[in-house]
C-alpha cells in the first residue's frame, strides 16, 4: 500500500498594493465629486449671496412662479407685490431668480 502525503498548496504570489485596490474607487469618488458635489455647491452659494443681497424695490420671481416687487425685507421673510395693493410674504430661500429692473413693467 502507498502512503499519500498532502502538500501544501503552493503560495498565490504576493498580495496587490492595497493603493492599487482601491484606487478605481478614488478616481470614482473624484469624479463625482467634480461633476456633482462642487458645482451643486457653487449654486447654493450664489444663491445665498443672491438671497442676502436683496433689496426693497427689486423685481424677483419665486420657485412658484410667483413674479413681484419686493416691499419689505425681514429675516427670514420678504413681502412681495404681486399686484397693485396684492401682497404675500415668501421665505427668502423660495426666490429663484431677481430680475433687471423694469422687467415687469415691460410684461
Amino acid at each position: 500500500m502507498t502512503s499519500v502525503i498532502a502538500q501544501a498548496a503552493p503560495a498565490a504570489g504576493q498580495a496587490a498594493n492595497p493603493l492599487l485596490t482601491f484606487l478605481p474607487l478614488i478616481v470614482l469618488f473624484g469624479v463625482m465629486y467634480f461633476l456633482m458635489i462642487r458645482p451643486q455647491m457653487k449654486r447654493q452659494k450664489e444663491h445665498r449671496q443672491m438671497v442676502s443681497a436683496l433689496a426693497k424695490g427689486d423685481e424677483v420671481v419665486t420657485n412658484g412662479g410667483i413674479a413681484g416687487r419686493v416691499e419689505e425685507v425681514g429675516e427670514a421673510f420678504l413681502t412681495v407685490e404681486i399686484a397693485p395693493n396684492v401682497k404675500v410674504r415668501v421665505q427668502k430661500g423660495s426666490i429663484s431668480q431677481v430680475l433687471p429692473k423694469g422687467s415687469l413693467k415691460a410684461s
